[in-house]
C-alpha cells in the first residue's frame, strides 16, 4: 500500500460517519470577505500589475500585438539565447522574428537537458495585479510545469486587459483548482539567515512580462 493509499483510507474513515452534503462548494462555505480592494478601472488594474512585477524584479515590458513578435526575438538575442523551450500550444507567430532553435516541450525531457536551455516562452492563465502575480495552469501556450522552473529565463506573455484581474479572489474564480498551478511573483530568489538574497535557487533567475494590448501598425514602441 503507497502513502497516498494510506492517507485516502484515513480520510474515508474519518469521514464514514458523516452525513453527505450535496451543497454546491462554491455555497458551502461562506465568503463575505472583500473580493477586492478599491475600485480601479481596467488601465490603472494593468498599470498596478506592472508596477507590482518590477517591485518583485521583474522586468517589464508593453507592447502591441503586432510589436510582440520583434520584442520577443529582441528580448532572446539581449540574452544572448541559442535554444528558447516552446510549449505545444504557443502561438508560432510570437517567435516569427527569431532565428533561435526551438526545444518542444516533451515528457521524455531530462532535468539535465531542461538546464541547458537558455530561455523558455509561455503564455499565462491570469494575472493578480494586487499582488503582481502570473498564474500559469499548464494550458497549451505554457506547457508542463517543469519548463518554467528550471531554464534560467523566463518570458512570460500577458494579454491586457483580458488576462489581469485585481486581486487573488477574482483569480481563483478563473482557475480550475484540479489544473497544476503556478503562482510566479517575480523571479525566483531565497534569502539564508544573514539576509543575503540569492535568485534562480528554485525556478527562473530572470524574470521577463510582456503585457500585450491592442494592435497597431504604426513602427516604433520601444516595448518598455
Amino acid at each position: 500500500m503507497s502513502a497516498r493509499e494510506r492517507i485516502l483510507g484515513r480520510v474515508r474513515r474519518a469521514l464514514a460517519d458523516v452525513e453527505p452534503d450535496g451543497t454546491p462548494y462554491e455555497r458551502a462555505i461562506e465568503r463575505s470577505y472583500v473580493r477586492a480592494h478599491g475600485d480601479l478601472d481596467a488601465e490603472r488594474t494593468v498599470g498596478l500589475l506592472a508596477e507590482n512585477l518590477a517591485d518583485y524584479r521583474a522586468l517589464v515590458h508593453r507592447c502591441t500585438a503586432d510589436e510582440l513578435p520583434s520584442l520577443i526575438g529582441r528580448l532572446l538575442a539581449e540574452r544572448g539565447a541559442r535554444t528558447v523551450l516552446v510549449p505545444p500550444g504557443l502561438d508560432a507567430g510570437w517567435l516569427a522574428e527569431t532565428d533561435v532553435e526551438r526545444v518542444p516541450d516533451v515528457a521524455a525531457s531530462t532535468p539535465d537537458e531542461l538546464d541547458r536551455v537558455d530561455s523558455v516562452v509561455t503564455g499565462c492563465a491570469v494575472a493578480v495585479a494586487e499582488t503582481g502575480t502570473i498564474v500559469l495552469d499548464g494550458g497549451p501556450d505554457q506547457g508542463r510545469r517543469r519548463i518554467t522552473l528550471v531554464p534560467d529565463h523566463h518570458v512570460c506573455v500577458v494579454r491586457v486587459p483580458d488576462q489581469v484581474v485585481a486581486s487573488v479572489p477574482q483569480a481563483l474564480e478563473r482557475l480550475t483548482p484540479t489544473r497544476p498551478l503556478t503562482w510566479i511573483s517575480g523571479p525566483s530568489a531565497t534569502s539564508d539567515i544573514e539576509l543575503d538574497r540569492v535568485e534562480g535557487v528554485h525556478g527562473p533567475r530572470t524574470l521577463e512580462v510582456v503585457l500585450v494590448g491592442g494592435v497597431s501598425h504604426s513602427p516604433g514602441g520601444d516595448g518598455r
